[in-house]
């Protein structure tokens, strides 16, 4: 399964709206994604509750890893991105 390393772009981190939009648009892909930060345990990126307690704030970097490329590049965008704005 491919996988890449991107930076939290979320002003404060994953937390619950963040998450929220993730784990849908996990859900929406049909596909199985997961999170990883520092070599820890994977979480599911479907579940919002799992990838709080992730516990990555601003600049943190995650693992992603799914199953086709357009899934990965869609799930590190939104990891990236600031979806507190």
């Amino acid at each position: 399964m491919p996988s890449t390393t991107v930076t939290v772009g979320s002003a404060i981190g994953l937390h619950a709206r963040p998450a929220a939009i993730i784990a849908e648009a996990v859900d929406a892909a049909g596909e199985e994604v997961t999170l990883e930060v520092e070599e820890d345990e994977e979480v599911d990126a479907g579940s919002a509750l799992l990838i709080m307690t992730l516990g990555a704030t601003k600049g943190t970097e995650v693992k992603v890893t799914a199953e086709t490329q357009e899934t990965l590049d869609k799930i590190a965008a939104l990891v990236a991105s600031d979806l507190d704005a």
